[in-house]
């Protein structure tokens, strides 16, 4: 996308890719051998970059630009999509989107971080970063939820809540832990899908759910590995041991129970294919879905605090 920096170790498959977009806008005979020559050599650059992906190479994945948003899955996956505004105390956030859809036919609440594609889009929506009022309007949509028994979908997708002065005022850090406290005693089925950054507090005041998914690229921990750096080392130049010592990719989270699922990505990520991994997102919700279905409403909180209480691991020495 314009205007944003490519990563150094994505600058061989951009350049492939903005070829092979130039081929295939021309119609002739060499144009489309070319293409078919370019579409080869960008399969092979793309395997050989997703076999041997750092943590810090997987989070700067996670941020691409042309990554599939909230908006984006609402609008590939559900139909008679209405979205609520406010939060009925002092504003609307859009660094958060929420409301009502239907998923083949039943109708679901849906709640998401929602980052913006150009310049204006990024300040309106504060680059996926919210405010109090972001956080207490998706609670506003998942107690309506719960009243109507609607299932809550929630695309996870920030670098983390902002930390402004004015967010900090409203009561930011109240805003996060009611949202935890709510969500973790609702009586109705809570899909939460990771699709790009889950950052921190931001990330898990609406990321509480009976199935927590993950897209194959994303990352998920409790603070950026920039943050991290800054913090332990005081030096930006450790980011990438940050990274490392975060344990932020899907198959560490995997393996230590804090997701449940985690879901394929098209060859080189979602943002190659993004109707591709878009589809199979909901593919990954619909199976989530099924199951909790057979799951009686007045057990749904007790077996998700369980899931909570069970996560983490110690050692005694």
């Amino acid at each position: 996308m314009a205007g944003t920096p490519t990563p150094t170790f994505l600058a061989a498959m951009e350049d492939l890719r903005r070829q092979l977009r130039d081929a295939e806008s021309v119609a002739d005979t060499a144009s489309k051998a070319l293409a078919a020559r370019l579409r080869d050599e960008l399969e092979r650059e793309a395997r050989r970059l997703m076999a041997s992906l750092t943590p810090w190479q997987q989070c700067l994945l996670a941020r691409h630009p042309e990554r599939p948003y909230t908006l984006d899955y609402i609008r590939g996956l559900f139909t008679d999509w209405v979205e609520l505004h406010g939060d009925r105390s002092f504003a609307d956030d859009p660094a958060i989107v929420a409301g009502f859809a239907r998923l083949d036919g039943e109708s679901v609440a849906i709640v998401g971080h929602q980052k913006g594609r150009d310049t204006r889009d990024r300040l309106y929506r504060n680059f996926g970063q919210p405010r109090p009022e972001g956080y207490r309007k998706a609670q506003r949509v998942m107690l309506l939820a719960e009243r109507t028994g609607r299932p809550i979908i929630s695309f996870v997708d920030t670098p983390g809540a902002f930390p402004g002065l004015d967010a900090e005022e409203r009561g930011q850090a109240e805003a996060i832990a009611h949202n935890l406290k709510v969500m973790a005693g609702l009586e109705v089925p809570i899909v939460v899908v990771v699709t790009g950054e889950g950052g921190s507090g931001g990330a898990l005041g609406i990321g509480v759910g009976d199935r927590v998914l993950m897209m194959e690229h994303a990352v998920y921990s409790v603070i950026s590995p920039e943050g991290c750096a800054a913090i332990l080392w005081k030096d930006q130049a450790e980011v990438q041991r940050a990274a490392d010592a975060l344990r932020l990719t899907a198959n560490h989270l995997k393996s230590l129970g804090v997701i449940d699922t985690i879901i394929p990505e098209p060859l080189g990520a979602a943002h190659m294919d993004p109707a591709l991994a878009i589809r199979t997102v909901g593919g990954a919700i619909r199976k989530a879905l099924a199951e909790l279905r057979r799951i009686g409403r007045d057990e749904l909180p007790r077996r998700r605090l369980a899931k909570l209480r069970a996560l983490g691991k110690f050692v005694e020495r």
